[in-house]
């Protein structure tokens, strides 16, 4: 009896948890974690907003004239609006990173779709006017339910290029030379504004803000263009910029200014 629960239990974790994984990380699923544009790549920040970084990576997105895409959690939202009327004021993409930083592999999916996405997303509205319809699970980890039930509202976004700018033993020089060699067209680009959830370091934005700075700077002789995570993805809005910029030759409003 013991071993057939066993068993049982083991089936169910593997439902629920490694076929989504295998879906989704391995064969992309469901899932977006690239786009296509010819010379777009998207920046996007989780775990925020932080009262100290934030504020310090919106000053330089605004400095080099990038636009980003924050994937915030909703009690921070609740406890910081301030900083999601700024990036929402700036043109910074807003999406959904869970009301708190835990694991959907331990929660139910209809409990986190009500409890987690949908109460994070009527925050950020409230704080907003705009409702957020991308959403980034937590440590990019969706359950069965999630690609059953969540996919119906809203539109899931992993990432392409990771570097682990979170770790306490990333240097600037390591995380600068890590995002040089793997950002390329369609590279959705995965940093943190916190280091205050589980694993990180609560010093590892500041790194990451450094190093972010130099390298905004020298990718402008790559020609890219640094988007939203929803201009990268679609192709309509990306044209819309495009012909309301002035035709093919204008630059778009997240390029990067020489």
């Amino acid at each position: 009896m013991i071993r057939m629960l066993m068993i049982l239990s083991m089936d169910v974790m593997i439902l629920y948890m490694i076929v989504p994984f295998i879906l989704t990380r391995i064969c992309g699923w469901g899932v977006l974690s690239k786009g296509k544009a010819a010379k777009g790549i998207a920046f996007t920040f989780d775990d925020g907003p932080h009262p100290n970084y934030t504020p310090e990576v919106l000053d330089l997105l605004k400095e080099q004239g990038v636009k980003g895409t924050f994937f915030v959690l909703g009690s921070k939202a609740e406890k910081y609006p301030e900083l999601i009327q700024r990036m929402h004021r700036e043109g910074h993409q807003i999406g959904i990173h869970n009301y708190v930083h835990i694991s959907n592999w331990l929660l139910f999916p209809w409990t986190n779709r009500r409890e987690q996405a949908d109460r994070t997303a009527d925050i950020v509205e409230r704080i907003t006017g705009e409702r957020p319809i991308f959403y980034r699970p937590p440590w990019g980890l969706l359950n069965l339910g999630d690609l059953l039930v969540m996919r119906k509202s809203y539109r899931i976004v992993l990432w392409s290029v990771m570097v682990g700018d979170w770790k306490p033993a990333v240097s600037v020089e390591q995380l600068k030379r890590a995002l040089l060699k793997r950002i390329k067209p369609g590279s959705i680009i995965v940093l943190h504004d916190s280091g205050d959830t589980l694993g990180a370091d609560e010093e590892a934005p500041r790194h990451m803000i450094t190093g972010l700075k130099e390298v905004l700077q020298e990718i402008r002789s790559k020609g890219l263009d640094c988007l939203r995570a929803d201009e990268l993805l679609n192709k309509e809005v990306r044209c819309r910029r495009e012909v309301g910029a002035g035709g093919a030759g204008a630059k778009h409003p997240g390029q990067i200014h020489s």
